[in-house]
């Protein structure tokens, strides 16, 4: 069966995804081209196919801009990558909506306290931008720190869920 692709077209701009029906593989604000790049080779031979919207995860992404910023919690993910970046994107499932932790954070609930920078490459490395939500660490004292698609969408999105 064919992979899907579908953009999303939300208030930070558009949003590709890849998904294995509701197993959502790749998203990113930038290309359809980067979005394959980032599919594990499991994934990356499988031919894809242009939907319209995709089956649930488009639903609850809808919830989500719709205010229900829990919704995104229930989107399926599954990314390519070495067991400390696996570690850090769980832990940033994990934080709420409306809260924010610091990348020395992230890096001791991944289970390597002195992996700050780690964490950061961690975080600069989520292909599933939004639903595993990098946007959501910061650095410590608070400043946002950086963001793949600049820091305007990271300021939007933690304005949306109330952590700004």
């Amino acid at each position: 069966m064919p992979l899907l692709f579908s953009t999303y077209k939300s208030p930070v701009g558009n949003l590709n995804l890849i998904s294995d029906h509701e197993l959502l593989l790749a998203a990113n604000l930038s290309s359809q081209k980067s979005l394959k790049e980032s599919l594990s080779a499991e994934y990356a031979e499988r031919e894809i196919k242009s939907v319209a919207r995709l089956p649930i995860i488009s639903e609850l992404l809808d919830d989500y801009f719709d205010g229900d910023i829990l919704a995104i919690n229930s989107i399926k993910v599954s990314q390519p990558g070495a067991s400390f970046s696996q570690a850090a994107w769980k832990a940033m499932r994990k934080v709420s909506p409306g809260k924010v932790m610091s990348y020395a954070d992230l890096a001791k609930r991944s289970g390597s306290p002195d992996a700050v920078r780690a964490a950061g490459s961690a975080c600069a490395k989520n292909a599933i931008v939004l639903v595993v939500p990098c946007h959501r660490i910061v650095k410590t004292g608070g400043a946002l720190g950086n963001y793949a698609y600049g820091l305007s969408k990271k300021e939007w999105l933690l304005h949306h869920e109330g952590a700004l």
